[in-house]
């Protein structure tokens, strides 16, 4: 639940500190005479919504490495590493993708993951305890469902995804605290003392719904990214490498900047399945294996 409780307050942070801006914006506009209509509320609710998401895309590969301490293998010094690099290279050369950075990071869990900003800028990485835990045939898996995130552009997928929803989430908070500002607090203007409380709680609200649909889409994309790997590696190497990652015991390592995109991740019953990025390993074995029917 702590990690869960962390994820929700970045993003509510973030959306909080740009509605402070909006807030303070507003009324200063208005001030100096000019006329705050709804295109121009949505222009800056699309301004602050996307900025967030943008720059944390652009700074993934960068943020990704410094939290994890990952190392890029410039030059292989080992018959591994060399492996690394020439598996990478064979899939995103299938994928149709540039090839990405390669590497390692150290962590007794097994685990993997895959960001960048674009589909032939990424970084795929690995974590020692993959290397040591792991047969090479379940490793060449875990590395085709990466390159299959980045494949399907899943990095750039979720941002539009979460900027898209930050824009609502600021809008239309904006909009029902007028609303209620008005009809509550029988304020004139709709900005009044009532307006800010108001936008100050539904957009506490409505992030967490925005939260609930990303993590619900970044579930559907592990299948997708289970049934590329199956493609580029073998469907039988794919389900080995989450039997494998089934039977870790080494709890979750990855930082919350790169949870998400990780091979393997937290699950949860019940509501709190709602703010899990990944599902199940089990459901995803099945899914595999009703594939190949």
């Amino acid at each position: 639940m702590k990690r869960i409780g962390l994820f929700l307050l970045t993003n509510l942070a973030v959306l909080m500190v740009f509605g402070f801006v909006m807030n303070l914006l507003e009324p200063w506009l208005r001030a100096q005479g000019f006329d705050i209509n709804q295109a121009t509320m949505l222009l800056f609710a699309l301004i602050f919504g996307m900025g967030g998401a943008i720059v944390s895309l652009l700074l993934s590969k960068r943020m990704a490495l410094k939290s994890t301490g990952a190392r890029i293998i410039e030059r292989p010094s080992s018959q591994a590493e060399r492996w690394l690099i020439e598996t990478v290279e064979r899939q995103a050369r299938a994928a149709g993708i540039g090839m990405p950075d390669v590497a390692i990071y150290e962590a007794a869990e097994p685990n993997a993951f895959a960001t960048g900003a674009s589909r032939n800028k990424a970084l795929v990485a690995v974590s020692t305890g993959l290397l040591r835990q792991m047969q090479a045939d379940e490793v060449e898996a875990v590395l085709a469902h990466e390159v299959s995130h980045v494949a399907n552009g899943d990095m750039i997928t979720m941002t539009l995804l979460q900027g898209v929803l930050n824009t609502f989430v600021l809008l239309l908070s904006r909009v029902l605290g007028q609303i209620i500002d008005r009809a509550v607090f029988r304020s004139e203007r709709g900005y009044g003392p009532g307006y800010f409380i108001s936008v100050l709680v539904l957009q506490l609200v409505l992030g967490i719904l925005a939260s609930v649909i990303v993590m619900a889409f970044s579930r559907w994309r592990e299948f997708r990214a289970d049934a590329g790997g199956a493609r580029l590696a073998g469907r039988g190497k794919m389900i080995a490498a989450l039997e494998r990652l089934g039977r870790s015991q080494q709890p979750g390592q990855l930082p919350e900047t790169v949870e998400a995109f990780g091979v393997r991740g937290r699950t949860g019953p019940g509501l709190k399945r709602l703010l899990m990025s990944h599902p199940p390993l089990e459901e995803r074995i099945a899914a595999l294996r009703r594939a190949e029917t």
